[in-house]
């Protein structure tokens, strides 16, 4: 024990002055990080505040600095494929470890419809963060530019359609499905179909460009069929692409919670994967490695594509410009029995 009694008042600033027997300025300067004060008056500063157990007031330092040492993710999805899909999950994890280092709270902000969208963007826009990260952006959304305008710093998790982003981080997802697609033919497939993901969104868009660009010069394309990431898209798009071409004898889809929906449909008309239709699919989720049989997969890094967007944020709240405003991650395929 130090012997020093803690009151039970809440100490103020002049208190600390007081201890440290400095003026309230060199406390003020020492708690908002400012490097214009003194080693030696730092040092007293700090120990003053350790024996009062001083605590700064976080609103009075915000009309100071004018930061609220707060970010927004705003995801416009809804709230059962933000839990359930491991996509969300995993970059979630990675921004929440980088900004865990900083010291800034993270907020998760879900909006989806018109309505939802006009109040968020009025909340963020009042001073009640320093920057936004959004991800599963629509296409031509006018949140980030409208954001910008107002000077909040955003960055996007995935390139947006129909959006000039200031910054965004994604995975090279036309590179990943041509990966797959050129798998599958390498393993003798000669009728590979696929399930697309939305296509107002950059990475249903990219992904099913990348299986024309492999299927379409081997002469393996077969029908498109048209899902929205989940599991259960997956299966009625399978069951639409059975109805229109019973002789594929592959299939690509977009999302691995779409490859698993198409195995269960596949499994449930009698017919073996690999034996009859190839599956692959695109996350290399944590469910990927233990289905029945295991998943050929794209790996996307998700936690280090939340960790880059954090980054870029970080930088971006400091006054730093990018040297590199779009980071294109790249992606690998993991070869599983499915295929």
């Amino acid at each position: 024990m130090s012997g020093i009694q803690r009151t039970t008042v809440r100490p103020t600033l002049e208190a600390v002055a007081a201890r440290a027997g400095v003026g309230r300025g060199t406390v003020s300067r020492v708690v908002n990080g400012s490097p214009k004060v003194s080693e030696r008056a730092r040092d007293a500063v700090l120990q003053a505040i350790d024996e009062l157990g001083y605590v700064p007031n976080r609103a009075a330092r915000s009309l100071v600095t004018r930061r609220t040492d707060t970010v927004a993710l705003v995801v416009s999805e809804s709230r059962r494929r933000i839990f359930d899909e491991p996509f969300f999950a995993d970059t979630i994890r990675g921004i929440g470890a980088a900004l865990s280092e900083t010291g800034l709270q993270l907020i998760l902000a879900m909006a989806q419809s018109s309505e939802e969208h006009e109040r968020l963007a009025r909340y963020l826009t009042c001073q009640h963060v320093d920057g936004v990260l959004l991800l599963a952006l629509p296409a031509g959304d006018p949140l980030p530019s409208r954001l910008e305008a107002m000077g909040v710093p955003t960055v996007i998790g995935g390139r947006p359609v129909g959006v000039d982003p200031a910054c965004y981080v994604d995975v090279d997802n036309r590179a990943g499905a041509r990966l797959a697609v050129e798998h599958l033919i390498a393993r003798g497939r000669r009728r590979i179909a696929a399930i697309a993901g939305s296509q107002d969104i950059g990475a249903g868009v990219d992904r099913l460009a990348g299986f024309h660009d492999a299927a379409d010069p081997a002469g393996v394309a077969g029908p498109v069929a048209y899902g929205d990431f989940s599991e259960v898209g997956g299966m009625v798009a399978m069951r639409e692409l059975l109805a229109v071409d019973p002789g594929v004898d592959a299939v690509f889809a977009a999302s691995d919670p779409m490859a698993i929906g198409a195995m269960r449909v596949l499994r449930e008309r009698g017919l073996a994967v690999p034996g009859d239709i190839a599956v692959a699919g695109f996350d290399d989720s944590g469910a990927a490695a233990h289905t029945d049989p295991p998943l050929t997969t794209v790996h996307q890094p998700t936690d280090t594509m939340g960790r880059r967007m954090a980054h870029l944020l970080i930088a971006r709240i400091n006054g730093d410009t990018p040297l590199t405003p779009a980071v294109i991650l790249s992606p690998h395929l993991v070869a599983r029995a499915s295929t």
